[in-house]
C-alpha cells in the first residue's frame, strides 16, 4: 500500500505536465486520470500505463509487461503496461509515451460518448428509450439539450400517468447519478416544479369544459 501511494506521488510529480492528475481506488489499485480520463493504473506499487494504437508498437518493442487481473483464479491480461526502472529514469520518454497513453484514452471516451445510447445512462431502461424515442428524444445529447423538466412533459403529453419517479429518473441520467443520488436540493425544487405543473394542467382543463 505504502510502495503504491510512493508511486503515485512520483507519478503526479514526474507526470505533472500532463494536467491536474487526480487518483482513486480501482481494481484493488489506483486509478490516475486527467480531465476523468484514465490513462494509468497503480497497482502493487508499480505503475501501468493504458494502451493505445500509438503507443502500442513501443510497448511492444520494449517488452514492457502487461497487468495480470485474476479472473476466477485464471490470469487474465489487461491493456495496461509496467513501466520499468529504466523508463522511471528517462522521465522526457516517461512523459512522451504517457501523453500519448492519456491522447488515445480521450480519443476512445469520446468515441464510447458518441456512441452511447439513452439506455446506457443511468436509470433509463430500454422502454424508457423507446418512449423517448417516440417523442423525438433520441440520443443523449438530445436528451441533454432538452432537459429533463421538457423531456418530462413531451413523455406526459403522451401519457398521463407519467410520475415523478421518472423525472427523478431523467434528472439523474442527465447528471450520470442514480436518481436515488440525486441532492436533496435538486428533488425538492423538481417536487415542487411537478406539484405546480399538475395544478397548472388541472386548472386549464378546468377552464376548458
Amino acid at each position: 500500500m505504502q510502495d503504491s501511494k510512493s508511486n503515485i506521488i512520483r507519478a503526479k510529480r514526474q507526470l505533472s505536465s500532463l494536467g491536474v492528475i487526480h487518483s482513486r481506488s480501482q481494481f484493488g489499485g489506483y486509478s490516475l486520470s486527467v480531465e476523468r480520463v484514465v490513462f494509468a493504473l497503480v497497482s502493487e506499487g508499480e505503475l501501468y500505463l493504458r494502451a493505445c494504437e500509438e503507443a502500442r508498437p513501443y510497448l511492444i518493442e520494449r517488452k514492457m509487461e502487461p497487468l495480470l487481473f485474476n479472473k476466477r483464479g485464471i490470469p487474465v491480461a489487461l491493456e495496461y503496461y509496467r513501466v520499468d526502472g529504466s523508463l522511471w529514469e528517462e522521465p522526457e520518454q516517461l512523459v512522451a509515451l504517457s501523453q500519448l497513453c492519456l491522447r488515445g484514452a480521450s480519443q476512445e471516451r469520446t468515441l464510447q460518448q458518441k456512441n452511447r445510447r439513452l439506455k446506457d445512462l443511468p436509470n433509463l431502461s430500454l422502454k424508457l428509450e423507446v418512449q423517448l424515442r417516440r417523442v423525438g428524444i433520441s440520443t443523449v445529447e438530445m436528451l441533454k439539450e432538452q432537459g429533463a423538466k421538457r423531456s418530462w412533459l413531451k413523455l406526459q403529453a403522451k401519457n398521463k400517468n407519467m410520475g415523478i419517479t421518472i423525472l427523478f429518473a431523467l434528472q439523474g441520467a442527465i447528471q450520470g447519478l442514480h436518481c436515488e443520488a440525486l441532492p436533496v436540493a435538486i428533488k425538492e425544487e423538481l417536487r415542487h416544479w411537478h406539484s405546480e405543473t399538475l395544478l397548472s394542467q388541472s386548472l386549464s382543463e378546468q377552464r376548458s369544459c
